[in-house]
């Protein structure tokens, strides 16, 4: 396409917003008129040279009473589109009756067929004709997008002479204007475009890291793109013109077949509109929320891509995952079987409720090809908490578990800050793949790309600056070389693997009589359980005393048996007290036995470990809640040489609670590519206290001067 028409129509549109809504809505609401109307007089043009022939026929079937089923079939292969109007009206007629505007464009806009009615429904376009009418702004409106100097029609316009005054716009080309406006009206209302538009600096190099790998490989026939987190289809319709790109190399031919999920009602309009006006199928574009109602839980694809929303809660979508009654998750895709685990327990892929960005990558890993050679690839941004947050167990520890045990995980690429429109937080490019070439198996390469990038002239909204052509090639390149450079890091898959080991150590205990105590155990009524949580095992229930003479002989066998002073071995009180009770025949319940313990018992650090277990081999001793510990031991590392070197010297009665040891993976970025700064020495500061002195005595004497 001529980049000099396309600017001309781009600029054309652009400045419709200035002259005709101004003072009707402010700046950032303009899209919400500017862009269905481009969409609407588009398909006006494409529609316009099969009008007659479309309202023929429509009226003979509707004479004949053939219904909707058989006009929904039959005028699309009229007007050789997927679409159609049904509407006596086009977008130069309704110039015709200025007085019954209103009227007139409502009966063109219920013409539309059921697909541009959802796009129609989604831009809440009839929303906006109240405002257009009462401003008296409609009709304007309307006929500056009829306006002889730009052509939305795919034909050329010629003058008498014959001679083409404005080419036609192809689909293509279409797409691209409506491409920059979405562009434009974005940055102009930046601060919400970030959550819908990926910036296209970012959408290259995402492409670059997909496609390229396997440039070689990809063969003719049909590939499906998916976009789970589709926003207005950037990273779709930029997939399919580099596949494209790159076969015309070979003249393969390839067809792409695009699909997408998008949860805005309006940024869904947006992209469904621009698959239309390029000829691709819009009902491969759906509406609604990847997480609770997967669109396209049957199908696989080849190459995927997303810039999912970060730190946003998915609260919302948890009754669709989890089974309500047995709060089990239910949706396959978040509860996997995996190897390591118990038989019948799944690995649970589900993060905290305050951040669902890593489910769409979950989502995409579940709709990989496994029985093609090429297998499929994957390309996603996420913000730095999903390399490392959630602790071993939790839901994105396990995710990340998931991916890099399946050695499905090819690189992490770290972006420049501030390269979004709402967000200056740091950003992190995953590049995955079920297919790793043999030189990446079992590896992880880290690229540090923060320091790769072009200021901007213009800041906007957060965004600074971005990847030039030249960034784009060097991180592409540090990718396909896939060696160690200052830059570029390879670990392999264990590195980021670590064991959580619990460490116990034992509960310590001292008996004694007091005072205190006696009156405590005294008061202590049936509704009343004791504060003393330092007990063994069983749950703290309160004791129900049965009589007065029942304390008075339990207080009695404990006075005789260990008068008031302290006694720093509990088993021996234990078993002592219990074979006092056993020779009066006096039987207490556990809650009893609980309560006594309770009661007369502190912790004690210099007392005798308390035992729970004593058998001929062995010697269990019950843990102390408040002493437990844990500690992460690298996966590359043995457990037990690890708890030997770090942990027994500094508490040598720990042991480690092997039956609760759970297996964590994180990727902490940053510190694999720290650079130390060494600090300044004294000489060097002391140099610049006493310049700064001398300048400050200076300035001193000439203010006292000037005073005098």
């Amino acid at each position: 396409m001529n980049y000099t028409t396309h600017n001309t129509i781009v600029n054309f549109i652009w400045s419709i917003a200035d002259d005709v809504l101004r003072d009707v809505y402010v700046r950032g609401k303009y899209r919400d008129v500017i862009l269905p109307m481009t969409v609407l007089r588009r398909l006006d043009c494409l529609l316009e040279p099969t009008k007659d022939k479309v309202l023929e026929l429509y009226k003979r079937l509707e004479e004949g009473n053939f219904g909707q089923n058989a006009i929904a079939q039959q005028l699309p292969r009229v007007t050789g589109y997927v679409f159609y109007n049904t509407s006596q009206f086009t977008f130069k007629t309704l110039l015709d009756f200025p007085s019954d505007i209103r009227a007139n464009f409502e009966n063109y806009l219920n013409g539309f067929s059921e697909n541009v009615q959802e796009i129609i429904a989604k831009f809440k376009l009839r929303n906006q004709i109240e405002t257009l009418v009462e401003s008296n702004r409609l009709y304007a409106l309307i006929q500056k997008f009829v306006a002889k100097e730009i052509n939305l029609s795919s034909e050329a316009v010629k003058n008498e002479k014959g001679e083409i005054i404005h080419e036609g716009l192809t689909n293509l080309g279409m797409g691209s204007v409506f491409e920059e406006l979405i562009r434009k009206f974005n940055e102009e209302n930046n601060e919400e475009a970030g959550e819908h538009f990926t910036p296209r600096d970012i959408i290259q190099l995402m492409v670059n890291l997909i496609f390229l790998p396997v440039e070689n490989q990809i063969q003719g026939g049909t590939y499906l793109v998916y976009d789970d987190a589709c926003g207005s289809g950037g990273m779709l319709t930029e997939s399919e013109a580099f596949i494209q790109h790159l076969v015309e190399k070979s003249a393969k031919k390839v067809t792409i077949e695009l699909y997408g999920q998008e949860v805005n009602p309006e940024t869904y309009a947006i992209c469904k509109s621009d698959m239309l006006i390029k000829g691709r199928d819009p009902e491969k574009i759906w509406f609604g929320s990847t997480i609770s109602h997967d669109k396209f839980a049957d199908l696989q694809f080849d190459f995927m891509l997303a810039n999912p929303p970060y730190g946003k809660s998915w609260t919302v979508d948890q009754e669709a995952v989890f089974d309500g009654k047995k709060k089990e998750v239910k949706d396959p895709r978040f509860a996997v079987e995996h190897p390591g685990l118990k038989p019948g327990e799944k690995l649970t892929l589900l993060p905290r409720s305050s951040d669902g960005q890593l489910l769409f990558l979950v989502n995409m890993l579940s709709k990989m090809k496994q029985s093609t050679t090429l297998g499929s690839r994957i390309a996603i941004v996420h913000n730095g908490s999903a390399l490392f947050t959630g602790d071993a167990g939790g839901g994105e520890s396990n995710i990340r578990r998931w991916i890099i045990e399946n050695d499905w995980l090819e690189c992490i690429i770290g972006l420049p800050l501030n390269m979004f429109y709402n967000t200056g937080i740091a950003t992190y490019i995953w590049v995955l793949s079920n297919r790793k070439p043999e030189q990446r198996r079992g590896k992880v390469q880290l690229i540090d790309a923060t320091e790769w990038y072009g200021k901007l002239r213009k800041n906007l909204g957060k965004k600074n600056c971005e990847l030039t052509q030249a960034d784009i090639q060097r991180i592409t390149e540090t990718f396909l070389a896939f060696e160690e450079t200052e830059q570029s890091k390879i670990f392999d898959n264990e590195d980021f693997g670590y064991h959580k080991i619990t460490v116990d150590r034992p509960l310590r205990l001292t008996f004694q009589v007091t005072p205190e105590q006696v009156a405590q155990f005294l008061g202590t009524s049936p509704t009343t359980s004791s504060t003393n949580t330092s007990s063994v095992g069983q749950q703290e229930i309160p004791l129900n005393i049965t009589s007065a003479t029942k304390n008075g002989v339990i207080l009695g066998i404990l006075k005789d048996l260990f008068g008031s002073e302290p006694h720093k071995d509990f088993n021996r009180v234990k078993q002592e007290f219990e074979k006092a009770l056993k020779a009066k025949e006096l039987k207490l319940t556990a809650k009893e036995f609980k309560l006594v313990y309770d009661t007369f018992t502190e912790k004690d650090e210099t007392a005798e470990p308390v035992i729970k277990k004593k058998t001929k081999d062995a010697v269990t001793y019950e843990p102390d809640s408040e002493l437990r510990d844990t500690e992460n031991v690298p996966l590359k590392e043995d457990i037990d040489e690890y708890f030997a070197r770090e942990v027994l010297p500094h508490v040598p009665d720990a042991w480690i609670d092997y039956e609760k040891t759970v297996r964590g993976y994180e990727i902490s970025f940053t510190k694999y590519f720290y650079k130390f700064k060494p600090l300044r020495s004294l000489e060097e500061i002391a140099a610049d206290i006493f310049a700064l002195e001398a300048e400050t005595e200076g300035v001193l004497r000439q203010i006292v001067s000037e005073e005098k």
